[in-house]
């Protein structure tokens, strides 16, 4: 489920971010046009909520680094020296 989660955020943040691209050049012409800033807001708002997410899967230990890697299942022919 949190994987999910992540994976939602994710795809939040770059929309987001296309979306304040496009606002940024549709309102060039409109100075007082806030669609930009409010974009920024949005984002940053979902890349926090992102790291939050990630954060709290490493400390209930859903999420680790290195133990669940594809290449960790290969059998490694043993090394002699």
């Amino acid at each position: 489920m949190l994987k999910i989660a992540i994976v939602v955020l994710f795809i939040g943040v770059v929309i987001s971010l296309v979306s304040g691209l496009a606002f940024l050049f549709k309102d060039t012409e409109k100075p007082e046009s806030r669609r930009t800033l409010h974009a920024l807001g949005v984002r940053v708002t979902l890349a926090a909520a992102l790291l939050a997410c990630i954060a709290w899967g490493f400390y209930t230990g859903e999420l680790s680094i290195g133990k669940n890697a594809p290449w960790h299942g290969r059998a490694h022919a043993p090394t002699e020296g």
